[in-house]
């Protein structure tokens, strides 16, 4: 006896006779019949009562059937209980983001839960990150600004207010909070074009009628706090991506609310995919924290 002879004659007894038995299975009518009769021959059983194209059960198969019943139902069990049991053993993350802040919290915990999963992340602003999820070389991005696009599902992360900070002898550095005119002709030291803290900050100077004095773009976080602390100007960061240094001071800005958020974001082609809806999963446990 092997499992497909059996589930052969499980197929027969439920649908009610062969040809509907093969049409369950797949398979054709001759061999089902095959299986069957196989089965009976090799125990000496009369399983089904043939009259012409009718197939009944004998008092012996009513009895298999009742066993095979049980049998398959718990193999069915079985494997309900695997498939909501798998979980991520292997795989690769790839992840973009404007900076390591928000990110490395998401790919903490994710870790935790999948920590099978390999996890890959770069660095860009939000043009080169927003570019790169679209261009499929990064499957999760996480962004403060988002250019609008249908390809694209954004999910709302956090927001944090933006400060100034200065070197810690700069006249402003002993204030608590200052007003956008008077920063009006500092210098300052500022990330690149395509940043949406630059984004931000110059719309609110702008709107405050305020002339922002940038005499030096630098594309790195790390690069503009030197710059910052060498007194060459002032910089503007979010208050969550600002590093306390006793050489520096953040001051914030008290007649203009100006934010930067995090939004992660997927292509909503792939919003299923196996990696990346786990990933979304962990997002919003972690904003329910």
């Amino acid at each position: 006896m092997n499992l497909t002879q059996l589930r052969s004659f499980h197929a027969v007894a439920s649908a009610g006779g062969f040809v509907a038995g093969a049409s369950v299975l797949n398979v054709s009518q001759p061999t089902l019949t095959a299986q069957v009769k196989a089965l009976e021959t090799e125990f000496g059983v009369e399983l089904f009562y043939r009259r012409n194209r009718r197939s009944e059960l004998t008092p012996s198969g009513r009895d298999l059937h009742a066993i095979t019943q049980r049998l398959f139902a718990e193999e069915q069990e079985a494997r309900e209980f695997l498939a909501a049991a798998k979980g991520l053993h292997t795989g690769h993350l790839r992840i973009g983001a404007v900076g390591p802040y928000h990110v490395t919290e998401m790919l903490a915990a994710f870790n935790q839960r999948h920590p099978g999963i390999t996890l890959s992340m770069s660095i860009g602003n939000s043009s080169v990150v927003q570019h790169d999820l679209l261009d499929y070389k990064s499957d999760v991005a996480v962004l403060a600004h988002i250019d609008p696009d249908e390809r694209l599902i954004a999910i709302p992360y956090r927001q944090h207010p933006v400060l100034v900070f200065m070197s810690s002898d700069h006249r402003l550095a002993r204030r608590r909070s200052v007003r956008m005119a008077e920063l009006d002709g500092e210098p300052f030291v500022a990330r690149e074009l395509g940043s949406t803290t630059r984004r931000a900050f110059e719309a609110a100077a702008e709107s405050k009628g305020v002339t922002l004095r940038t005499i030096i773009e630098i594309g790195s976080r790390e690069a503009i706090r030197e710059a910052v602390i060498r007194g060459i100007g002032i910089g503007y960061v979010s208050e969550a991506e600002f590093i306390p240094d006793a050489r520096l001071r953040a001051v914030r800005i008290a007649d203009a609310e100006i934010f930067t958020a995090a939004h992660v974001v997927v292509l909503r082609e792939r919003q299923h995919s196996r990696i990346i809806k786990a990933f979304l999963d962990v997002v919003h446990g972690t904003l329910k924290e």
